[in-house]
């Protein structure tokens, strides 16, 4: 009996193996058989030289990141607006928590999915297109300019695509936007799971709708909530660069450089291909770092993690 149940343990363990195997093979693919291109930093890579006609270099670039007093300062500030747009991403990561209890709370289900639907698709939107037309609203001669300035409030334009001085608001806003109804998605597959006798039984205790939303509801979305932010944090030099790219500009660029963008303009906008690969290495290494210790952090306070 035991025998029999060790094979049937092992047939169901190996088809759940197969059924993950091609996930792993796209990871591996995409994710680890990329990183044979560090090599690049130990080189003085000329494109479109092959890599063996360059010079080696060793460790030249990482000792130019912090002996150049130039390059010391563009980075400085790099890094002040990437831990800014980082931050201000975690401190608003609470903003799909309380969306999709909203939506939980929502009794009419048509009502809900026109909600959620209308929510979720500026996820699909590119940044592209977001810009054009952020660019007809917000640009010294775009409609909110020109009926402020009809109406008598402003007499000049607000700068707000082409200044560096609301550049992180105006980001996060846009991002908030975009993301509100996708990062809703996660969490509203968590209260799904919610046993349905709870309320019943909180119910029949004479708790108010508030009183289950704050003793069961939320309680129930903080494992998600908590691993999403293990991540986040861990992922904290990681902005992406589609966003900052499209709205970056002469006006805005010392502002809404962030780590990922720079990379990729001293990579293919400088032709610096082996200083870019090197700051991409020292970011990853970071990032690492940060999940080893936000997950050991957790685990210590918590008593869980995710690794």
């Amino acid at each position: 009996m035991v025998m029999e149940k060790r094979k049937k343990d092992s047939r169901e363990g190996k088809k759940m193996f197969l059924m993950v195997l091609p996930f792993l093979l796209l990871n591996f693919l995409f994710c680890y058989f990329p990183l044979h291109g560090w090599v690049y930093a130990l080189y003085d890579y000329r494109s479109p030289l092959k890599l063996s006609q360059c010079e080696f270099v060793g460790l030249k670039w990482f000792k130019m990141l912090v002996a150049n007093e130039t390059q010391m300062k563009q980075i400085g500030q790099v890094m002040k607006n990437t831990f800014a747009m980082s931050f201000l991403g975690i401190a608003t990561s609470f903003l799909p928590v309380l969306f999709a209890v909203f939506l939980n709370e929502m009794k009419s289900r048509k009502c809900r999915a026109v909600v959620q639907t209308l929510t979720t698709l500026p996820n699909f939107i590119s940044w592209t297109l977001i810009y054009s037309v952020a660019f007809s609203l917000f640009s010294n001669s775009g409609m909110v300019n020109t009926v402020l300035q009809q109406l008598g409030l402003i007499s000049e334009p607000v700068r707000i695509l082409d200044s560096g001085e609301h550049v992180w608001l105006f980001m996060i806003l846009l991002s908030t936007w975009k993301g509100l109804g996708w990062g809703a998605i996660m969490y509203i597959a968590s209260l799904s799971g919610i046993d349905q006798e709870m309320y019943e039984a909180a119910r029949v205790d004479g708790a108010g709708r508030w009183q289950m939303i704050r003793n069961i509801t939320i309680p129930a979305l903080m494992p998600t909530y908590f691993v999403l932010l293990i991540l986040a944090v861990a992922n904290f030099l990681s902005n992406g660069m589609e966003q900052y790219f499209v709205f970056q500009n002469a006006f805005n660029k010392e502002h809404i450089q962030v780590l990922d963008l720079y990379v990729y303009n001293i990579g293919l906008g400088g032709k610096s291909f082996s200083l870019a690969t090197a700051v991409g290495m020292l970011k990853t290494i970071v990032s690492i770092t940060l999940l080893i210790i936000v997950n050991a952090v957790s685990k210590k306070v918590r008593g869980e993690s995710i690794i």
